[in-house]
């Protein structure tokens, strides 16, 4: 019996050797390159190397083979278990199989008329084309080391006329250096910041940035995939006549001092949308996480106000941030949980775009827990030996649960004006605290 088991498995590896051997890069490998990575590793794109053909990926195959191994790439944090993404590029087994095999196999390309054609893309826009491209008039100077504290600037539009916004699209002009960059609107009349020059980046005086700003309009952090533009004005975002934009930079220098030039491309939809796509926050700013503390539980709530469509989620915290969920809470008292990342990550802040949007009728609360890691046991812990409340720096702490939902066109929202965080989105939610 030994040795028909010893000769059964003798004969699994012959096959595995062979199957290893006959995977090719240019047949097998390079399909599912284009399909989950080649956004990021490409040209321009913030990925370090591309990934484009056989000659860009030959010298990387061993590293290929671990990061995947491992699940490190793509990055990709939700439970598969809860919900489906329109945006998941998590590789399937198969797909981490193959790519193992290829290298096991010796990492052949393979005959080049096996390969797919190639894909295309606008060159410098994952969106499409932008119909307006508005950018930052002057560089900002990051220096070689220290830290910068999150900085500011207003860009007219200089629309004259409403319009509505069917997709955007962040673009650093210096990746090395940015971690995140958040586009909100200044609307006409608002008292946010309003002796702000334009186009000039600033340091609002911390307590001193009096007045909101009225919504969000898009945001880049590593890693994010943009979803480019549909075929109609399914749902789209207002920006009124005479609004300005307003980046929320943030840099962290990497040891050598440069500039940088941020841009914003904006498509316009064709026409009145059937849905108004407005945001949420279900956050929490009132705590202390002990030192020490490994689980630190905080929670925040909001109550929506209208029915809508759930359309898309994004877990924010900073260096403590140790896990996500959110769930729903129907009127009638029915829960469901719609989006679990239990390895939250700091460095790669995803958004979660919903396969199917989710209908919620008004008075649903859309609940967020999170958890963090106080410990020493947190190798990017800043200092365990801290207690640790809401700031804007990294040091400090977020509990940002952000929601995206697709209102009826015909709704007469709130102007959004009184919320208590400029980066909070609630125009159709009243969170609770």
């Amino acid at each position: 019996m030994r040795s028909i088991a010893l000769a059964v498995a003798c004969a699994v590896s012959a096959l595995a050797a062979t199957n290893s051997g006959s995977v090719t890069f240019n047949k097998e490998v390079l399909p599912i390159l284009q399909k989950r990575c080649q956004d990021c590793h490409r040209a321009g794109e913030v990925a370090p190397m591309a990934l484009i053909n056989y000659q860009d990926a030959r010298p990387w195959a061993k590293s290929i083979r671990q990061a995947v191994i491992t699940k490190k790439m793509p990055p990709w944090f939700a439970d598969p278990h809860v919900g489906k993404f329109a945006n998941d590029r998590s590789l399937s087994q198969a797909e981490i199989d193959t790519i193992v095999a290829w290298v096991d196999g010796g990492a052949k390309e393979g005959d080049p008329k096996d390969a797919p054609a190639p894909r295309t893309f606008v060159e410098g826009w994952n969106i499409g084309k932008p119909d307006l491209v508005i950018e930052m008039p002057n560089a900002f100077a990051i220096p070689a080391t220290g830290k910068v504290e999150y900085m500011y600037v207003v860009l007219p539009t200089g629309l004259k006329e409403d319009r509505w916004i069917e997709t955007t699209e962040v673009r650093p002009g210096n990746r090395a250096v940015m971690h995140h960059v958040i586009a909100s609107i200044r609307e006409p009349g608002s008292t946010w910041m309003p002796d702000a020059k334009p186009g000039v980046v600033f340091l609002p005086e911390r307590g001193n940035r009096g007045g909101q700003l009225s919504a969000g309009l898009g945001s880049y952090v590593p890693g994010q995939v943009v979803l480019p533009a549909g075929d109609g004005p399914r749902r789209a975002t207002l920006l009124k006549a005479g609004s300005d934009i307003v980046f929320q930079l943030h840099y962290t220098p990497n040891g050598t001092a440069t500039t940088d030039k941020t841009r914003i491309g904006i498509i316009f939809a064709k026409g009145a949308p059937e849905k108004r796509l407005v945001g949420g926050n279900s956050a929490s700013m009132r705590f202390a996480i002990p030192p020490g503390d490994s689980n630190y539980k905080i929670e925040g709530s909001s109550t929506l106000q209208y029915d809508c469509d759930l359309i898309s989620m994004m877990p924010h915290a900073h260096l403590r941030g140790k896990s996500f969920e959110y769930r729903i809470v129907r009127p009638d008292g029915t829960s469901q949980t719609v989006l679990s990342v239990p390895k939250y990550d700091f460095n790669w802040q995803l958004t979660y775009y919903l396969a199917e949007p989710l209908h919620l009728t008004k008075g649903t609360k859309l609940e967020v827990t999170a958890y963090y890691d106080n410990s020493p046991n947190n190798v990017y812990n800043p200092d365990a030996t801290k207690e640790v409340h809401w700031g804007e720096q990294t040091w400090e702490e977020m509990m940002m649960g952000y929601f995206n939902v697709a209102v009826d066109g015909s709704v007469q929202l709130p102007d959004g004006r009184g919320r208590r965080q400029p980066t909070d989105t609630a125009s159709l939610a009243t969170p609770q605290q």
